[in-house]
């Protein structure tokens, strides 16, 4: 874990990813005026509920997001290293694309291409980067599948997917994005369908990659225990909107939108066994259609009048400023903390 520097290497900024979507159903404003800035040699955790907007997020930052249906609304703004990405040529963005900026995508099972080797794989990304001869990105892929703990790299560089099992794969998957040795790397839920001690395995991976290799890591789940463990910061997304920002042991500490208590609440727990795991009640209203007033209300135990009527920005929660920057939430408890005290 490192103290966060003062300058950003990756600044998002109002960015607004919508959907048109078919049979007149509307637009679903699957990221809504999202802000966040990543900082060198840091772990930025994103975290939230399936359908919340985390991988179409990630997937705006390096225009991947299919157009149509999808298209990023101007006013957005993803800024790397002083360079806004949302204007860059074609070109321009490919030589940031899997070279500066790499990304470790959701399910490993269906990621890869099944009629090319795990090697070629690996090492297209350091001929077309790095202008490599094919003989030196195979030498260079066969490093990479040591450097991800693949035993028997000089063998199984000529493996075909189908050939390695879920956590070989997922290795694999990280060798591909840091090939190039990236400045940031983006994990779109890295451990998704693998079992406990391979995700163990594969995280203690990725943060020992990142402190060799110096690059800040942009970790998307869902997994409360694996943002605990492995993460600087937390923003958490609910409903295409960020709702709440702080440090992680701020966060864990002193949670203070109502979604983020009920996150923590569902956590299993060893020192506080219940018959019962805590549940939100409701669901992620549609994208196409998002509550009026806060996004949260319908499912807010605390909500009221004020919630319904009107949108909360991101308020200073206080007791977040220092190392890990400031702690925000997006509730009008902020500025009514009795009516919290009251209900509990």
């Amino acid at each position: 874990m490192t103290a966060t520097p003062a300058a950003a290497l990756l600044r998002v900024r109002d960015l607004k990813t919508y959907f048109v979507t078919e049979h007149g159903r509307g637009t679903a404003r699957a990221v809504d005026e999202v802000s966040f800035d990543l900082y060198p040699g840091e772990t930025l955790g994103i975290v939230g509920e399936s359908g919340c907007g985390k991988t179409v997020t990630s997937l705006s930052i390096l225009r991947l997001v299919p157009e149509p249906p999808g298209h990023i609304l101007p006013g957005s703004l993803i800024e790397f290293e002083g360079r806004n990405l949302l204007a860059l040529a074609p070109p321009e963005l490919r030589s940031i694309r899997g070279n500066q900026i790499a990304m470790i995508f959701q399910e490993p099972m269906t990621s890869l291409n099944p009629v090319f080797t795990v090697g070629d794989q690996i090492a297209e990304a350091a001929i077309i980067h790095q202008r490599l001869s094919r003989r030196a990105a195979r030498a260079r892929a066969i490093e990479m599948l040591k450097l991800v703990g693949i035993p028997d790299p000089e063998q199984r560089v000529d493996d075909y997917p189908h050939q390695m099992s879920g956590g070989m794969r997922q290795r694999v998957m990280i060798a591909m994005a840091l090939i190039c040795h990236p400045k940031v790397l983006i994990a779109d839920e890295p451990t998704t369908a693998l079992d406990v001690t391979i995700q163990a395995q594969i995280l203690e991976l990725l943060d020992r990659l990142q402190h060799e290799l110096g690059m800040a890591v942009l970790l998307i789940t869902h997994d409360l225990g694996v943002v605990a463990g492995h993460t600087d910061r937390v923003v958490v997304m609910y409903a295409g909107r960020v709702v709440e920002t702080a440090s992680t042991t701020e966060l864990f500490e002193h949670p203070t939108h109502p979604y983020t208590e009920g996150l923590l609440a569902a956590v299993p727990r060893v020192d506080t066994p219940r018959s019962r795991l805590h549940a939100i009640p409701g669901q992620v209203p549609a994208a196409t259609a998002w509550p009026t007033g806060c996004r949260f209300h319908p499912r807010c135990p605390y909500a009221w009048e004020k919630c319904v009527a009107q949108e909360p920005p991101l308020l200073d929660a206080g007791g977040g400023e220092g190392e890990g920057g400031r702690h925000t939430a997006r509730c009008w408890l902020v500025t009514e903390p009795e009516r919290r005290q009251a209900k509990r």
